[in-house]
């Protein structure tokens, strides 16, 4: 008898790899007290101004940033024939929209806005520190030789299943750094093979995400001129994400589509440590305050975020704590331990997480393609369960009458935040379609 996690509704099928959905109990509407937490809804507006600042040299590193003149954003996608796949056509579904991080410029996926993020303030403070950037100069100076030479003196390192590692490579590269990504075991191969072609050191480690993350962590620390991009712990990954929300707002708002207590917004936001999604969520908390509702969702081998944060537990609890595998298609969910940051500002204010099978992935990958033309990774394709499980669930059903939420359904706006997917090579991503086929 497993005696981690307590009596809940969705225990055992939790223990048993069953998808299912559960409710975090710790879950507050009301205003939550942040005093104590280590990020505040002050710094999502400083990372918001960061961008801005940031703008014009990442417009002069990214050609495909001119026209957006250096931002990297993403689109709001209405579902039309996807979500009559889905089976998401009646009026009890209100809108229903796809965030395409999927399709970001200049890493493919939401490490974008983290990955980017960080390696670009670094280079900032490295370049002040060393007098080569003051104030009111050029942010675009980060871009000559001179910074450059500066810049090829330190490596930026970073532990990753995939994705982070391809945003911190891509955005290090990108400045004149040497880069180092140290991947797990179950890092796909093309990924492996797309940062060795950019100059990045990829090292394979013979385990998962947890111990490629220590084992970069120990080489940076025993070395100055390395700079570790830790997803475990890092405020500035977590900052980067967060400014997401405001982008959201803006494209709400220029559909005039109103997020108020009669009109509740609700996320799904695939999870794998836990900083992309946390970041999100706690933009949009800084900025919807009680109106907005967000859910994780793991795979059900890998739910990391649930079986700790369900647990109740202060220590960090992993899913092989309680005899889960932690193997899955789902590259960037396979995180057997979530961040403590990450569950420290979470407690409060995720809703719930929701778990997916593997086959269920690829099927809705298919699906997200052969309607919608939508690339995805199996990971992102997660995101599209979440309307049915608050909806149709018994536990979503519990969710909108313990908040109140019943007779608003047919007003909320439901966003499928899509992680990734325009970077995956033609044939891997067929390959993908061919596994969908078979199942089906």
């Amino acid at each position: 008898m497993n005696t981690i996690l307590p009596t809940d509704p969705a225990r055992d099928d939790v223990l048993a790899g069953r998808p299912t959905l559960w409710l975090n109990p710790s879950y507050r509407k009301q205003a939550i007290d942040t005093s104590d937490l280590p990020v505040s809804p002050a710094d999502v507006q400083t990372a918001r101004l960061n961008w801005q600042r940031l703008a014009p040299l990442l417009a002069e590193c990214f050609p495909e940033l001119k026209d957006t003149y250096g931002e990297i954003r993403s689109e709001l996608v209405e579902l039309k024939e996807l979500r009559e796949a889905l089976g998401y056509r009646t009026r009890e579904f209100g809108n229903v929209f796809i965030k395409a991080d999927s399709h970001l410029p200049v890493a493919g996926s939401i490490k974008a806005r983290g990955g980017v993020y960080e390696v670009f303030l670094f280079a900032e403070g490295l370049a002040r520190q060393a007098g080569l950037l003051a104030d009111g100069d050029d942010i675009r100076k980060l871009a000559t030789d001179e910074a450059r030479s500066l810049f090829s003196g330190y490596t930026v390192a970073v532990g990753s299943t995939g994705n982070l590692g391809l945003s911190v490579g891509i955005a290090a590269r990108a400045l004149g750094f040497k880069a180092t990504v140290h991947m797990s075991s179950d890092a796909k191969a093309w990924k492996v093979e797309r940062l060795r072609r950019l100059g990045v050191d990829v090292i394979q480690h013979e385990a998962d995400y947890t111990t490629a993350v220590e084992n970069a962590r120990d080489i940076a620390d025993a070395d100055p001129t390395i700079y570790f991009v830790d997803d475990e712990q890092s405020r500035h990954l977590f900052l980067g994400y967060s400014a997401a929300a405001s982008e959201l707002a803006a494209q709400l708002d220029e559909r005039g589509i109103t997020i108020d207590e009669e009109n509740p917004l609700f996320l799904y936001l695939p999870c794998g440590i836990g900083g992309a999604p946390g970041g999100v969520a706690f933009g949009a908390k800084a900025i919807f305050g009680d109106n907005v509702h967000a859910f994780f969702v793991e795979p059900v081998q890998s739910p990391c975020a649930l079986v700790h944060m369900m647990s109740g537990s202060q220590e960090l609890v992993s899913v092989y704590d309680v005899g889960l595998t932690n193997k899955t298609e789902a590259d960037g969910m396979a995180v057997a331990r979530m961040s403590a940051f990450v569950a420290n500002v979470m407690r409060e204010m995720l809703a719930g997480v929701y778990t997916a099978a593997d086959d269920d992935l690829f099927k809705l990958l298919r699906m997200a393609w052969m309607t919608q033309r939508q690339k995805l990774e199996p990971s992102a394709a997660a995101a599209l369960l979440g309307p049915d499980f608050v909806l149709r669930h018994k536990e979503g059903r519990r969710f909108q009458a313990l908040h109140g939420l019943e007779e608003k359904m047919s007003r909320a706006t439901h966003v499928l935040w899509t992680t990734g997917g325009s970077f995956v090579p033609e044939e891997q991503f067929q390959h993908f379609l061919h596994q969908a086929e078979a199942l089906a």
